[in-house]
This record gives structure tokens, sequence and C-alpha cells, in this order.
């Protein structure tokens, strides 16, 4: 069973999300913030991280992403990014996404969060299930 940890501070979502993946036959652990994120990454090594770009305890998801990519126990994990901040600050993830741009992750999820979309790029990391 494939596991997903997601880190995100908003309560609601992280449960929606657990039960969508759990269906489909994910294993899911999460954390509310950032320094709890990168802990739980190092002792679980996850399959994916789902990441929210604005988190709490003065770490966004930016600098969590960095800090992943930077250790070489968590830099081949794949980092999927969620954000509302495309419509807020018109910065396009896509073309930013990876080693060649600013934002350190592997593909992104907008928000308010879409179901199927979200499924779709866990599949296209860890497969069907």
């Amino acid at each position: 069973m494939a596991k997903i940890l997601i880190i995100d501070d908003d309560p609601d979502i992280v449960e929606s999300m657990r039960v969508v993946l759990e269906s489909h036959g994910y294993s899911v652990s999460s954390a509310v913030n950032g320094p709890e994120g990168l802990k739980l990454a190092l002792k679980e090594n996850p399959g994916l991280i789902i990441l929210d770009v604005m988190l709490p305890e003065g770490m966004d998801g930016f600098e969590v992403a960095r800090r992943m990519k930077g250790d070489p126990k968590t830099n081949k994990i794949p980092i999927l990014m969620l954000t509302a901040i495309k419509e807020k600050t018109g910065l396009d993830f896509q073309s930013e996404l990876g080693e060649g741009g600013r934002i350190p992750a592997d593909d992104y999820c907008a928000k308010p969060l879409d179901h199927d979309a979200l499924l779709r790029k866990v599949k296209k990391f860890l497969g069907s299930k």
C-alpha cells in the first residue's frame, strides 16, 4: 500500500483528502505544520507528499519543499503542492516547478480542491491501487 503524507493545517481539507485517498487504497498520514511534516517524512518515507503552500509555524510550503529536496533522505519523494496562490498572485506554478523553476515541487493542485484532479495527480506518481 503506497503511503502519502499530507502537510496542511486545515483539518477539513486533510480529512476530505484522507477519505478520498484511503477509499482508493492509499495509506495516509498527516502533519499540521512544516517542522512536523519534515520529521514525519524522515520517519515514514512516504511515496508522495501533498504539501500546502500556506503553513503556520514560520515555515511555508516552499521552505518545507526546499528542505526536503535538499536532503538526500527525502529528495526523491515527489511533492504535490496545494495552492490558491495562483488566483491571488498570478504566479504560474506549472512553468515554475522543478529544478529549473522557483518552486521546488514536482506538481501542484489548485484550491479549491477537485478530488478527481487530485486522484489523477496522485496516480501519476504512485499508480493505481
